[in-house]
């Protein structure tokens, strides 16, 4: 049996353990008893966002956006599309970058959509411009350990 990973919640927040081998046997938080993975991005604030990057022993693909912008909202339906493939093994947030100005600053996002990879709680990459889910699978794939 492998060490156990830590995963944040994506509805309380909470850090639970669960083995790595279990993470596609769909488990659910040990606080709140819902499901760790739902195939989806979750929108986060900077505090949120923090914890995910920083507790999440998985890698982190990260989606900053905007609704004022169309490359971002024509690339939505494939983040989340991705998001279903990608998961259990990658957790995808979206950050908006009006809502989260303080996290488009801290990280110099210049353009939107930008993708940004955290694993370990440091960005290991990043992309600018709209991709779809076959590109960001890919992406995510090849700079990811464990993806």
């Amino acid at each position: 049996m492998t060490e156990p990973l830590h995963i944040v919640c994506p509805h309380c927040d909470a850090v639970n353990r669960v083995a790595s081998e279990r993470l596609a046997d769909q488990p659910v938080c040990g606080k709140c008893t819902k499901a760790l993975f739902e195939g989806k991005p979750l929108d986060v604030n900077s505090e949120r966002f923090t914890r995910h990057i920083s507790r999440n022993d998985i890698p982190v693909l990260v989606d900053f956006w905007a609704a004022w912008c169309g490359p971002c909202r024509m690339m939505a339906p494939a983040y989340a599309q991705a998001a279903g493939r990608l998961e259990p093994r990658v957790r995808l947030l979206k950050v908006d970058t009006e809502a989260s100005q303080d996290l488009a600053g801290r990280y110099g996002i210049r353009s939107i959509p930008t993708i940004a990879l955290f694993q370990g709680g440091q960005e290991i990459a990043r992309q600018a411009g709209a991709m779809d889910a076959g590109s960001i699978i890919s992406w995510v794939q090849s700079r990811a350990r464990a993806a």
